[in-house]
Parts: structure tokens; C-alpha cells; sequence
């Protein structure tokens, strides 16, 4: 979940870097935004390599590069999360060099490097973390993440299938704190119950004369419930007598792809557009445990 924060950095990063000229990709190469956007790019990636390398691991002791097995913890929730950092990755740095002046394909692949990679140090410096290890599963889903992106680029020259996010409060992060969070900041990155990842889609993107309304979308969530302790199902509170069986939710609801809404101005269609990093409220139809629940907002 550290790369939520990162990601979200870039994506700031990113809007600086198109205000600094102007909002239309350039027709070729520009010689001044590539060197903006790759040094951008390149500071951040090495600053927040070197920045957490001080601050998130100085509290564990060290130990030789070594692999962990985590694929079947937290019911492969911070995998959705690594597939989610890694494709916002990838597609920030793939509208940065679009906005550079290459050409979709080479922009794509860069982006799919570059989202692999940043994701692939912080796998290295897990690897030498007692606490953790470098995980395969993770890198799988790093991999899956970028991959995503990458795909639907050289196959459309745009995004269908759109990833997202979404979060809201839960009773369970007070259950054990130390691990879900005390706060609301760190219950936001932790608590694996209070999250969804979302896919969404619009079956008007595949059918020319309906292009327009691409923008409504279905969208397919997923999450966790009653979710306490990564590799165990069952997790009793002695406190409170009681008893949390592990599950996964799956949620249908509804979306909006904001890149493809008939905005005009270029400026407000880019600033409109970053709100396709999260999932905004609307109704939806949640299956946990073979019951289905009706909502009237699910954030």
C-alpha cells in the first residue's frame, strides 16, 4: 500500500508537469517536456526509492535478500493493490510521454517499464528486510498491473478497462490496530475490509456508433470482510467473546469513465480526467458469504 501514496504523488507530479506549457500532446518529439517529464520521472522514483529505504524499513533489522510466500494472505487483497499501483504507474508515465510527443506504442512500453520497475525496487528492499521478503506473487501482480495498461494501449490506443478505487470506514481496524491502523490515515492504507478495487467498463467503448456514451460504465468490485489477521480465516476476540470468519465480497455498481466525458476545453477534460484514479459512490448489489446486500451508496 506504500505505492498508493506514491502513485497518487506522480499523478500530481503529472498535472504539474502538462501546466508548465500546454494541455495538447505535442505532434513530435519536445525536446523541453522530455527533459521535464524524464527527470521528474527519475527523481522521484530514485528520492522515494532512497526517502523509504530510511524512514519505513529503519525499524526492521536487515537480513540477507531472501523470497516470502505471501501469496494466500490478507484473501490476495494487497495484490489487488499492487496491480492497482502498478497500472496507475504505468498509465501516468505513459501520458507524460504522450505529452512528451512519442508515439503511443513507445510511450506505452515505456510506461510499462517504468511501472514494473518502480514497483520491482521496492520488492528489492523487501528482500532485505527481515519483516518481509522479496514476494513472487507481488511481482506477478506488478506485472499483471502494468500489463493491463500496456495491452490495452497497443490494442485500442486507449483504456476500456479502467482500475479503480475505493475506501470507506470499518469496525474491524479496531479489533488490532497495530496491524489495520489506529487512525483513519493508516485504517485508509491497512484495513484490507475497508477497501475495493473496482474494474470498470463500458460495453458502449466496443460499439462505434454508441462511442459516445463510453463514458457510463458497469463496474465490478472487490473486497474483503471480517478480514483480521493475513493468513488466518478465523480470528476470535476473547475481549468481546466473539468470533470473525473471514470472507470475500464481491460488488456490482455503476461508474463513470471521466476521460471520456464530452468535455471540450483540453485543460478541464486533463483536470476531470484524474478522478478516474478513484471510484465515486453510487448504488450497488454487495455478495459476501452467499448473501447479497443492496446499497444505496457503497463508497
Amino acid at each position: 500500500m506504500k505505492g498508493i501514496i506514491l502513485s497518487t504523488f506522480l499523478c500530481f507530479l503529472g498535472s504539474i508537469s502538462a501546466q508548465s506549457n500546454i494541455w495538447e500532446n505535442a505532434d513530435s518529439l519536445n525536446t523541453k517536456r522530455t527533459l521535464i517529464t524524464s527527470s521528474s520521472v527519475f527523481s522521484l522514483w530514485t528520492g522515494s526509492a532512497i526517502g523509504l529505504s530510511q524512514i519505513w524499513y529503519k525499524d526492521y533489522p536487515k537480513s540477507k535478500f531472501h523470497t516470502f510466500n505471501d501469496a494466500d494472505n490478507w484473501l490476495q487483497m494487497d495484490k489487488m493493490g499492487h496491480i492497482y499501483t502498478a497500472n496507475k504507474i504505468s498509465g501516468l508515465t505513459t501520458d507524460l510521454m504522450r505529452w512528451s510527443g512519442l508515439k503511443n506504442n513507445t510511450a506505452s512500453w515505456i510506461g510499462f517499464g517504468v511501472g514494473l520497475g518502480y514497483q520491482t525496487t521496492f520488492e528489492i528492499l523487501d528482500g532485505y528486510s527481515q519483516a518481509w521478503g522479496f514476494s513472487w506473487s507481488d511481482m506477478t501482480a506488478n506485472a499483471l498491473g502494468s500489463a493491463l495498461h500496456l495491452g490495452q494501449n497497443l490494442a485500442w490506443g486507449e483504456e476500456r478497462f479502467i482500475l479503480k478505487f475505493s475506501y470507506h470506514p470499518t469496525e474491524f481496524a479496531a479489533l488490532r490496530p497495530n496491524v489495520l491502523g489506529s487512525t483513519q490515515t493508516e485504517r485508509f492504507l491497512k484495513d484490507y475490509n475497508g477497501q475495493t478495487y473496482w474494474l470498470s467498463f463500458s460495453p458502449f467503448a466496443f460499439t462505434p456508433h454508441l462511442k459516445k456514451y463510453a463514458w457510463i460504465c458497469l463496474s465490478l468490485g472487490y473486497s474483503a470482510h471480517e478480514k483480521i489477521i493475513g493468513d488466518e480465516a478465523i480470528y476470535v476476540n476473547t475481549e468481546g467473546n466473539a468470533s470473525y470468519h473471514a470472507s470475500r465480497e464481491f460488488i456490482c455498481s455503476l461508474d463513470i469513465d471521466f476521460s471520456k466525458l464530452p468535455i471540450q476545453k483540453k485543460w478541464l477534460k486533463t483536470l476531470v480526467s484524474q478522478f478516474n484514479y478513484i471510484k465515486i459512490p453510487f448504488p450497488a448489489v454487495r455478495f459476501t458469504k452467499g448473501i447479497s446486500y443492496g446499497h444505496y451508496l457503497y463508497f
